[in-house]
């Protein structure tokens, strides 16, 4: 059977989706496709659970001191002492290239890595993906679920930012059941959760997830309070 991965343009264009390379034309087409297209969703959401992983595991680091001397000087808020190696344009320039020639060598050798899409099963499928969209049809957020490490990793398309004091809180619905709270979120960043055998034994094509509006920390009723602002089936890999 012919997968997105088989289009080496449009797999590209997802990796680069989930890096945060597209401009925003071209992001926000990537989000149509998902909302559209199963193959689409699926592509993105194995690159999400290959590449996601990689920039929440990333320690921040702060930047030297010299570089932060270089940026006053250059915006005219220090007295520019004497000038040193590492104040040279040039050489910031070089290192500008060096690093972008890196950043595109490391994605094509991701690229050039085929990721391994779960292959079909007559058991459960072991990876799972949604679409979380808001009423306009728009994908806001996009969920992986990786059965076997009993994970879900949600991971921002296009959300709108909540208000203060608020927070966007992630509900799993069963089919004919009462929703189950996941976890709160930060709506512009991925989040990774762990998840409890209460949520993995509902997991399936006939549960649905949503996001909802509630107070900061969670509702405080154990159900959603707040307007749902975005929702999505669950479907296999």
């Amino acid at each position: 059977m012919n997968t997105t991965f088989d289009n080496d343009k449009d797999n590209l264009r997802y990796a680069e989706y989930v890096l945060g390379l597209l401009d925003a034309d071209a992001r926000a087409a990537v989000a149509r496709e998902i909302a559209d297209q199963p193959e689409a969703e699926a592509a993105v959401a194995v690159w999400q659970a290959w590449l996601a992983p990689l920039a929440i595991e990333v320690a921040a680091v702060d930047p030297p001191q010299h570089a932060w001397e270089g940026i006053c000087r250059r915006l005219g808020l220090a007295e520019p002492p004497r000038p040193s190696l590492w104040d040279s344009l040039a050489l910031w320039r070089w290192i500008g290239v060096g690093a972008s020639a890196l950043a595109a060598c490391l994605l094509v050798l991701t690229f050039n890595r085929t990721p391994q899409v779960p292959p079909a099963a007559h058991s459960p499928a072991v990876l799972m993906v949604s679409t979380l969209a808001g009423n306009d049809g728009v994908a806001a957020w996009t969920a992986t679920m990786d059965v076997d490490r009993r994970e879900l990793l949600v991971v921002p398309a296009s959300p709108k930012p909540t208000a203060a004091g608020h927070d966007t809180e992630l509900w799993l619905i069963p089919a004919g059941g009462t929703p189950i709270s996941v976890g709160t979120f930060p709506a512009q960043d991925a989040k990774r959760f762990t998840l409890p055998k209460a949520v993995l034994d509902r997991l399936g094509p006939t549960a649905a997830l949503a996001v909802s509006v509630e107070p900061t920390g969670g509702s405080p009723t154990g159900q959603p309070t707040g307007p749902v602002i975005a929702k999505g089936s669950i479907r296999a890999a």
